[in-house]
């Protein structure tokens, strides 16, 4: 896996953990996302008459990608009514890389170095160590850990959909465009129904976090779809949860969020696991 690539796919890590940190920082939460996936699809469909379309041979990837990421949803709003955030975030994404670098072998034909493995098995360790470490600071709850493990592994299945969907694509741009639209469309209607009269108001107050959120969304997994067209998807899906580790820098330093030696050795972990990619 090049340099290029892992600069590439650290700084898209870098961009979702700060639109993650902006929805976080003001308001609620759920509108702020509904808000953040609803200007991204905004984005992509004024982009998407300016790029070439993808191959024919990528859209039932697409319509598939588009169910995935509904399910996501639904099972993120359950993980987090019926638990913490911190508790049920690391978990979905620290599991979710394993179950691709697992996968990817009889799927699709991607087999991984030990260097690689390793790589992989200290980043998710060190997510995993921070849904350990929130277990301790709140209490844990079964259901959100459940709803929290079985996310995981639809996250992993949308993973490895689109990351064979880009690469039948030939333009991961308009690819990545579509994925967006796809998953803006029924976030938006479910939440005009749910939330009626809600939105639009949330929407005006928070141009900045649309602006921002939604250009940092579709950067983000853009350029991770793309570096999925130049290095196996497991790496990829590893090196991209390295976001928790910018997560807890910006939570430190910008958010002023208390960071004990625990949360720094589960860092470390992460930051160590990212090194070894590189050197893979």
């Amino acid at each position: 896996m090049s340099g290029t690539v892992i600069l590439i796919v650290l700084f898209a890590a870098f961009m979702h953990a700060s639109w993650n940190a902006v929805v976080k920082s003001e308001g609620d939460k759920f509108l702020n996302t509904v808000v953040v996936v609803t200007s991204a699809g905004l984005i992509a469909a004024i982009c998407l008459p300016f790029l070439p379309p993808p191959a024919r041979e990528s859209w039932p990837f697409l319509a598939a990608s588009g169910v995935a990421q509904v399910i996501y949803l639904i099972l993120v709003a359950a993980a987090y009514r019926s638990g913490d955030m911190s508790q049920a975030y690391p978990i979905m994404r620290g599991t979710a890389p394993l179950i691709v670098a697992i996968a990817s072998g009889p799927l699709i034909g991607e087999v991984l170095s030990v260097q690689k493995w390793a790589g992989i098995a200290l980043i998710c360790g060190g997510v995993l160590a921070l849904a350990l470490e929130a277990r301790r600071r709140a209490s844990a709850n079964r259901a959100a850990t459940m709803f929290a493990l079985v996310n995981a592994f639809v996250i992993a299945t949308y993973t490895l959909i689109d990351g064979i969907g880009v690469r039948h694509s030939g333009a991961p741009a308009s690819y990545t465009m579509w994925v967006f639209v796809l998953n803006a469309g029924p976030l938006f209607l479910w939440t005009v129904v749910m939330r009626r009269g809600e939105l639009w108001p949330h929407f005006t107050r928070r141009i900045r976090l649309a602006t921002i959120g939604g250009v940092g969304t579709l950067g983000s997994y853009g350029l991770a779809l793309w570096a999925m067209t130049m290095a196996p998807v497991a790496t990829v899906a590893a090196l991209r949860e390295t976001s928790i580790l910018f997560a807890v820098a910006i939570s430190a330093l910008v958010l002023h969020e208390r960071v004990g030696p625990k949360r720094i050795a589960a860092v470390a972990l992460i930051a160590a696991g990212a090194a070894v990619m590189r050197l893979a």
